[in-house]
């Protein structure tokens, strides 16, 4: 599906947890936290020993609305993985809801994923030649197959030094869990301990709520595997370039995580004053966009020593709406997500700040309002970037040609919104503030550098649009040789 907000989406969040009684409830929890980074489907499998089966319960809605206490009270077993979803190209149904579950050569084994194999299209493709019937439309159902072949004696490295792209990975089978973080580091992953259990999630924020212990995150390129011997870690892949998403930073983490060892709300304020000392401007008020531009804007007030205030007032109850494809819906969301306060802004000359732009529709709502509640001025401040480039890497952003940024001068944009001026943190400014090297990041859809190569005539965006079948995963019972066995 194409998305039809004004807004980037990420893929997904995982977690997992190895070791705990109340594994289930835990993973829960995490979930509840990871909310954020996919709001179309939810799901846990658990286990509970090698002789125990799995157990997995997964459908459409938020966490809240997936998970009752007599769900949760019948997915027992001290170890589980969840994971919640927003489809970018796997169409937006049940079947494709993870952590996948499924009874290969292997054994029962789950697997959930956030990112986008790169040449996804082209392994799917080689499978289906080789027998392969594929039940999903998602990435994670390529790797399954891979760890299925009779080919892969060498257990999961094997498989996953074929597959190239994003992809941060969690994997249960019948001894234990894996955690996987692709070779540039595209997606987090973070390892935490709680009682002496082991937990792997796609942010910190979700090891805080459990009151988990922050160990570290996941190496780029780290395979660590869990089970009663405790975590141990391989490093299967050829050693290359670090090409963490810097949007992670500007948009989809939560404020209160911890990514590559930085606080998210301090780079994110630290980029409002870079966005300050790049484009001042003199006005009455500082209002942001909320809630991922609330600190970019407390950053840009405090530089230029503006006042602050919350002038729009945001619905967190309004379900999903934004996925009604008329443009009459979306101009109606634009105002039954943020409602305005009119007097903040009334006679003032008003600084909105937001993390991105992206097709220009909501902005440009935003600066009618004001207009419309009597604002003497309006100016936009944004503190990333222009997006001009599609994102291959697990970000939902439209083709490139419905990016504003792509089509039009920063002065057409200006001119489009009706603000009086427009500025755009650069992509130095953007680093900067973060407190890394330029090196550590990806910011292709910034600047059009892919780290990672692709034809986009196999692109899954694109192959996405050719494919909607169903079939069911080839199962083997005889034998059940584990992830665990032969790592090399």
């Amino acid at each position: 599906m194409t998305s039809t907000s004004d807004r980037p989406r990420d893929e997904c969040g995982v977690f997992a947890v190895y070791g705990h009684p109340n594994a289930a409830l835990l993973t829960y929890y995490g979930l509840f936290a990871l909310q954020h980074r996919g709001q179309e489907s939810a799901g846990i499998v658990t286990a509970n020993g090698p002789d125990s089966g799995f157990k997995r319960h997964a459908d459409m809605g938020l966490v809240s609305q997936v998970f009752s206490a007599p769900v949760l009270e019948q997915l027992t077993g001290d170890r589980a993985i969840g994971h919640v979803r927003y489809s970018t190209t796997g169409s937006s149904n049940l079947a494709n809801a993870q952590p996948l579950m499924v009874n290969c050569s292997r054994g029962q084994l789950a697997i959930g994923h956030n990112g986008n194999l790169t040449n996804a299209s082209l392994l799917r493709d080689e499978l289906e030649q080789r027998g392969s019937i594929f039940q999903t439309t998602v990435d994670s159902e390529i790797i399954v197959h891979l760890l299925a072949q009779p080919s892969h004696q060498g257990g999961i490295l094997s498989a996953l030094r074929q597959v190239e792209g994003a992809f941060s990975l969690v994997l249960m089978d019948e001894r234990g869990i894996v955690g996987v973080r692709d070779p540039f580091g595209f997606r987090p992953l973070a390892l935490g301990k709680l009682e002496g259990a082991w937990v792997l999630s796609s942010e910190t924020c979700a090891l805080d709520l459990i009151h988990a212990e922050f160990v570290r995150e996941i190496e780029p390129g780290e395979v660590i595997i869990i089970d009663e011997n405790g975590p141990r870690s391989e490093f299967p892949f050829p050693k290359t370039k670090r090409a963490f998403c810097i949007f992670e930073f500007v948009y989809f983490a939560r404020p209160d995580s911890v990514l590559e060892n930085v606080n998210v709300h301090r780079a994110r304020v630290e980029m409002g004053r870079e966005l300050a000392r790049l484009h001042p401007v003199e006005a009455d008020v500082v209002v942001p966009v909320p809630d991922s531009g609330n600190y970019a804007a407390l950053g840009f007030a405090e530089e230029l020593g503006i006042s602050y205030n919350h002038a729009f007032v945001r619905n967190h109850y309004i379900g999903r709406t934004f996925l009604q494809p008329t443009q009459l819906i979306r101009d109606f969301n634009v105002r039954v997500k943020l409602n305005l306060i009119k007097d903040a802004v009334r006679g003032k000359r008003v600084v909105v700040v937001d993390d991105s732009i992206v097709r220009g529709t909501t902005a440009r709502a935003r600066v009618v309002n004001l207009r419309e509640a009597g604002a003497k001025e309006v100016h936009m401040r944004v503190s990333c970037p222009p997006h001009r480039f599609a994102c291959h890497y697990g970000i939902d952003f439209p083709d490139p040609a419905k990016l504003i940024a792509n089509q039009y001068t920063m002065e057409e944009i200006r001119d489009y919104l009706g603000a009086d001026s427009i500025g755009y943190l650069d992509v130095d400014g953007m680093v900067r503030a973060t407190g890394l090297d330029i090196n550590s990041f990806c910011l292709a859809c910034f600047t059009g550098n892919h780290p990672v190569a692709f034809d986009p005539e196999l692109d899954k965006f694109i192959m996405e649009r050719r494919r909607n079948r169903a079939g069911h995963l080839l199962t083997d019972e005889d034998q059940h040789p584990s992830l665990f066995d032969s790592v090399s």
